[in-house]
């Protein structure tokens, strides 16, 4: 028996997602919109997110969420993380008992520190939550091109079923029962990627970029095994692979913001002219005070941190990580 599948959230990624499921599953996508759930259905466009790309006549799209989540046997939520909870918090009022929760975002809740799947474990206790992750550049895919991901969910059983979800000749998927790193690696890549950014706008070279990246992973990595994640995982498709994709590509929302301030624009005027939210923006604040609370030395999300919030500017964001006196390559600190 095939999964119904409800995608909440019509957004670049979530209509993506959409798009993939809908060739193995009967799949409703969730608009806010009105108007944005029509133009799929009519238009087969979503033209705000993915520009002229073209959505298969196997998907259909809503604006009531209870006509997605009643019948819906897997629930895939591609919201922001800053509205995460208020939306999941409408699936309640609809959602079938036990059915699995999938996170497909990359962020950290603001004022509680908790990732996706910890806040899908406080407003639908008792329904298994996972999360989708890996370098997945939403239009890259809707042109076909190939690309990978990791589905992870601490039940094997069910994340084994939930990976023929999403499986196409495009689209590989693994899977992991590392929920945690998964979802930190997910998070903090989009910290890096504005560091990345501000390199590009300061024009430091490849050199300085791919130095950044790198010890940028061994931030990321050092916070998520000090949360409970496992290291192999930043090694893998949910760490470097998501890593790499978001600070090297233009399509990137995280590093064209560093692209933005490293030349010199303020994080007040880029974000009003951004119609998508970058996470990294919010997340910095959040990763620092994750950071505190593991006693983790991250320098180069302090830096990012300093210029999106207090203040400081690209250039002495650079000047600063140069003052970091080094180490061994392999010390934890």
């Amino acid at each position: 028996m095939r999964l119904s599948v409800a995608v909440i959230g019509a957004g670049s990624w979530g209509t993506t997602v959409a798009s993939i499921a809908a060739h193995n599953c009967p799949t409703v996508l969730w608009a806010r919109d009105p108007s944005l759930a029509e133009e799929i259905n009519t238009q087969r466009t979503n033209t705000r997110y993915l520009g002229t790309a073209r959505i298969g006549r196997d998907l259909r799209a809503t604006s009531s969420m209870a006509d997605a989540v009643g019948g819906a046997d897997v629930v895939l939520m591609g919201v922001p993380s800053h509205g995460f909870r208020a939306t999941l918090e409408q699936v309640r009022d609809h959602i079938r008992a036990w059915v699995p929760v999938i996170s497909l975002a990359k962020g950290l809740e603001q004022d509680s520190l908790l990732r996706m799947t910890e806040v899908v474990n406080q407003v639908l206790p008792g329904h298994p939550a996972g999360v989708l992750s890996g370098p997945n550049l939403a239009r890259e895919i809707m042109s076909g091109f190939a690309a990978a991901s990791v589905v992870a969910m601490e039940d094997e059983t069910i994340v084994r079923e939930l990976q023929a979800v999403f499986r196409s000749k495009i689209f590989r998927v693994y899977t992991s029962q590392d929920v945690v790193g998964c979802e930190v690696g997910g998070a903090m890549k989009n910290v890096i990627a504005i560091a990345a950014g501000m390199g590009d706008g300061l024009g430091v070279g490849d050199n300085t970029k791919a130095a950044v990246i790198t010890r940028g992973l061994a931030e990321i990595t050092r916070l998520g095994v000090a949360m409970g994640g496992l290291p192999h995982t930043f090694a893998g498709l949910a760490g470097l692979g998501d890593l790499v994709a978001t600070c090297a590509s233009k399509q990137s929302r995280n590093r064209c913001v560093g692209e933005q301030l490293g030349k010199g624009r303020t994080i007040d005027e880029i974000c009003a002219d951004m119609h998508m939210v970058a996470e990294g923006v919010k997340t910095s604040r959040v990763v620092m005070t994750l950071a505190a609370k593991y006693g983790v030395e991250m320098p180069i999300a302090r830096e990012v941190y300093r210029v999106v919030h207090e203040g400081s500017r690209p250039s002495q964001a650079y000047r600063g990580l140069l003052r970091v006196a080094p180490g061994s390559e392999l010390d934890p600190g």
